[in-house]
């Protein structure tokens, strides 16, 4: 069954880490009433919904990807850039053991869940400034027996490698390519995003739907012209908080 591990939205959202966003004000009651629209959303599409409590001491803990990035055959928790997110990782860790078994990369690599993206046995890693080569090379180590090949994309102007790209499914990725070196994904089709919405690549394919925020109009419309149903939902204070579709979700078969 496809299940989602999801988060309670942290009371202390507002002192979230920002790295490409000026600070402002988050509407709390919205945010948490945006996410539970957020794990409506996935159930509708079929998932399987765990939502994980509150960590209420910890801002930015309902960004559940970051930590944590599951495979067919094993999970591994990250050990995240930023270092005050890295006490996230000790529940989800938790969460994933009745599925999986775990493993967990070490210092000196850093590597977030927003910096990964899998597209069959392709696992394309983001370069950026919450990823680096040594959390590209444990990584490799982990993945490479069960066949999977990783590969390094450099990431330029954005928080994340998903923040710039995204698989849309049938060999196709939607990406803002001014964000990142497109040549590694050289075997894919790349569907840019609208020119007036940068911050648009950031999807959540699930069967033939796309999962969207509601904030990019044009581009819906052109993964539409893909041949893709688009479900939209506003995550717009959570956005404040530099959070994108799937940031706040990791999605397995269990």
């Amino acid at each position: 069954m496809l299940t989602a591990l999801t988060r309670a939205v942290s009371r202390s959202l507002a002192s979230c880490e920002l790295t490409w966003l000026p600070r402002s004000i988050i509407d709390l009651d919205l945010a948490n009433e945006q996410h539970k629209q957020y794990e409506q959303s996935l159930a509708a599409m079929g998932i399987r919904v765990i939502s994980l409590p509150e960590q209420p001491e910890m801002p930015d803990a309902v960004f559940v990807e970051d930590p944590l990035l599951v495979f067919d055959e094993i999970a591994i928790v990250t050990r995240m850039g930023s270092p005050s997110r890295r006490a996230e990782s000790a529940s989800l860790a938790e969460a994933i053991t009745p599925f999986r078994s775990v493993r967990t990369l070490l210092e000196p690599a850093t590597l977030e869940g927003g910096d990964v993206m899998c597209i069959g046995r392709d696992v394309f890693v983001g370069l950026s400034s919450r990823t680096n080569e040594a959390g590209v090379e444990q990584l490799i180590r982990e993945l490479q027996p069960f066949g999977y090949r990783v590969r390094p994309v450099e990431v330029r102007g954005c928080l994340h490698l998903k923040s710039a790209c995204c698989s849309m499914g049938d060999g196709k990725i939607l990406a803002n390519s001014a964000w990142l070196d497109i040549a590694p994904l050289r075997d894919y089709q790349i569907v840019e995003v609208a020119p007036d919405e940068p911050g648009a690549a950031n999807i959540l394919r699930i069967g033939d739907a796309v999962l969207m925020p509601a904030a990019f109009p044009q581009t819906q419309e052109i993964v539409r012209n893909e041949g893709l149903a688009v479900r939209t939902v506003d995550i717009s204070e959570l956005m404040k908080a530099e959070a994108a579709i799937t940031c706040s979700s990791v999605i397995f078969e269990a």
